[in-house]
Formats: C-alpha cells, sequence, structure tokens
C-alpha cells in the first residue's frame, strides 16, 4: 500500500503558474530590463521571432538603478556626467561594464542613443519585463548616488546599503506615473533573478531576494496591468536541484533556462501565439540540419518544403532573414 501510494506522486513539487491575462500576441512588442534573466528571456523572445528591444543598456541588478535607467528613457536626458569614471578606458556607473569607451566623449554618444533606444521602446512596447537581482546597494561616498556598476573601483569610494521593500515601491510608484505618461497601455511583468548573489554571503542573498519578492507582490497588488512572474520560485522550488546549474553553481544552465522559458510561454502567450512558438521551434530545427548531401533531390525537396513553412508566417512576423537563408541554399545548388 505504501509503495503504490509513492509511485502515485511526482517527487518532485511542480509549480503551475496561472495563465497570464491579458496575453502576449505575436504581433506584441517587448522590452527587457535588469538582471540576467531579462537577457536570457529576451534573447529567446527575439530568437523565436518576436519584435523585442533586450536589455539594451546591459545588465543591471538592483531596482534603483534599473529605475533610474528608465527615468532617463521617459525624459530623454543624458547621463549624469558625474558618474563618469577616469582613467585610459571609460565607464559610467549607472550602465554595465560592457559599455566603454576610450574616451568620454566617445561613450558620451554611445549612451545618448542607448536612451533613445530605451525611449523608444518605452513608447512602441505592448510589454515591459523588469527582471530585479539584489536589494543590495553601492552608494558613492562624495555624491551620494547609487551605481549600477561599481566597475571595479575601490571598495573605499562606496557604501554597502540594503535598500527595503518599501523604497522600491515608493521607487516604483514615481517610475510608473513616468511610464504611463510616455505609453498609457504599455503592461509590465516583473521577475526576481533566480541567480543567487552568494558575494553578498548566501545570508545576505536570501535577504535581498526576500526583499524584492514582497516588492513585487506589493507592487502588483497595487498597479494595474502589473504581474508577476515566478521564475524565482520555479528555480529554487521547482527545479531545486545543482543539475540545472552551471559550473559555477550560480547560473541556471541551458536545460534550466529552457524549463523557465516554456513556463513563462505557457502562462503569458496567447493561444496563437503558442502554435507560431511551436512550429518556430520545428522550423529553427530544420534550419540548422546540416545534409551529408546537400546536392540530392531529397535535399532540394526538404528546404522547399521548409520554406514553405517559412511563408506561411510570412503575414504575421518579419521572416525574411530566414526566407533569404534558404533561397541562397537553393540557388546555390
Amino acid at each position: 500500500m505504501f509503495a503504490e501510494t509513492l509511485f502515485m506522486h511526482d517527487f518532485r513539487t511542480i509549480l503551475k503558474p496561472t495563465a497570464g491575462s491579458p496575453r502576449m500576441a505575436i504581433s506584441d512588442r517587448i522590452f527587457t530590463i535588469g538582471s540576467c534573466f531579462s537577457d536570457a528571456i529576451g534573447l529567446r523572445l527575439s530568437a523565436h521571432k518576436l519584435a523585442t528591444c533586450a536589455n539594451p543598456a546591459g545588465i543591471s541588478y538592483n531596482p534603483y538603478s534599473i529605475h533610474g535607467l528608465l527615468n532617463l528613457a521617459i525624459a530623454r536626458e543624458s547621463p549624469s556626467e558625474q558618474n563618469y569614471t577616469s582613467g585610459e578606458v571609460v565607464f559610467h556607473y549607472d550602465f554595465h561594464s560592457s559599455l566603454s569607451a576610450i574616451s568620454r566623449d566617445k561613450l558620451r554618444i554611445s549612451l545618448r542613443q542607448i536612451i533613445g533606444q530605451c525611449a523608444e521602446a518605452i513608447r512602441d512596447s505592448n510589454w515591459l519585463v523588469i527582471t530585479y537581482g539584489t536589494a543590495w546597494t553601492y552608494q558613492r561616498k562624495d555624491t551620494g548616488q547609487v551605481v549600477s556598476n561599481c566597475h571595479k573601483q575601490p571598495s573605499a569610494l562606496f557604501i554597502k546599503k540594503l535598500i527595503s521593500a518599501e523604497d522600491i515601491e515608493t521607487s516604483f510608484r514615481q517610475l510608473k506615473a513616468g511610464l504611463l505618461s510616455a505609453n498609457p497601455n504599455l503592461k509590465i511583468i516583473l521577475t526576481v533573478s533566480p541567480v543567487r548573489h552568494i558575494k553578498d554571503t548566501l545570508e545576505g542573498n536570501s535577504v535581498s531576494k526576500a526583499i524584492l519578492r514582497v516588492a513585487c507582490e506589493n507592487i502588483c497588488r497595487e498597479h494595474a496591468n502589473v504581474f508577476y512572474f515566478p521564475a524565482y520560485e520555479i528555480m529554487m522550488d521547482d527545479l531545486r536541484d545543482y543539475r540545472f546549474y552551471k559550473s559555477d553553481m550560480i547560473h541556471p544552465n541551458d536545460v534550466a533556462e529552457e524549463y523557465i522559458w516554456e513556463k513563462f510561454t505557457t502562462t503569458w502567450f496567447d493561444d496563437a501565439l503558442q502554435a507560431f512558438i511551436k512550429s518556430w521551434r520545428g522550423i529553427l530545427q530544420a534550419l540548422e540540419h546540416r545534409p551529408f548531401h546537400p546536392e540530392t533531390d531529397a535535399h532540394r525537396a526538404f528546404l522547399k518544403a521548409t520554406l514553405q513553412r517559412v511563408d506561411a508566417w510570412r503575414e504575421y512576423t518579419n521572416v525574411e532573414d530566414e526566407r533569404n537563408r534558404i533561397l541562397k541554399q537553393l540557388i546555390d545548388l
């Protein structure tokens, strides 16, 4: 009797998010910003032909910095001149270290372009996906400003501070007013990054994630058209196994990212978009096919059949790159 009961269970806690309402359509435009999950989800959205602006300012971890960047974009303001670093390579404290230049002028031009790109994304998008990574912040001692990235500057220049859920909620409240003025129809999905910030210690990371989760809960209760997707809970409570992590034992691996992506699609994509995603996955596999004998009639027929599958979605999304790729292969045969 015990064995029969035992084998009726799944041996794990499977998280099944409730389907979102409203849901994304194939014609929607999406803007992702924030921590690593925004990169991961943004790249997958783009790969599946959704019009996506994926984290153009680079990874940002704390809510203050994420909100600050969005506020700059809403106002189309230039970044603070006080936040440029000095040295042979120039960085800006409000942006990720991947954004740098050999002079302040060159970096200034690049950052203005990014802010313009973010402004257009806010104006044109149907959905904004924000991922918070940590509630720990670093504040410059000389100016009092919270930085997005310390750029390996001496730790003596900063004060490490844990912000509260109330601080995040107040900051979001101000941001939401600006977002609605720029795009009254914008819908927002909040997520908490499943990546552990072990440099804050595991205890500090737990406190940080708890603050972010409480803030997201309160924000979603307070604001219309703001929703939560449980990427953090899926990783921590559903997968809950080191086999789903990369070798650093911190970041989700490809299997985990694919699992979270599937949960995201079933939660937030409408039926037509889910049908497209399923079809497009098969098309992507066909495009990656490498035949042993490309000159055969069988391969030519395979390419023509793949082209027909791509053309079936031509009126719904931009598939010109894929069409041209197949046509070139047919011409080269």
